[in-house]
């Protein structure tokens, strides 16, 4: 089954793709901030979203790892 009919696997996807665009953010920032309209924006919107929403999206990634190792 693929990751967008399956809602499980549709934020694990999300999850990934927030903490992603962060970390490469974090790395390289002029690569996401020139990308702010478009289809690459969307990028950029999971950077900001990942970055100012940290403690929810950290604590999101845990219980979702909990989940996918423990109750699968």
């Amino acid at each position: 089954m693929s990751a967008i009919f399956n809602f499980h696997s549709l934020l694990t996807v999300i999850l990934l793709l927030m903490c992603t665009c962060a970390y490469i953010r974090s790395l390289a920032p002029s690569l996401l901030n020139r990308n702010k309209a478009g289809l690459l924006g969307i990028f950029w919107k999971y950077t900001r979203i990942g970055e100012q929403k940290s403690p929810s999206i950290a604590l999101s990634c845990a219980v979702m790892a909990f989940s996918i190792l423990f109750i699968q």
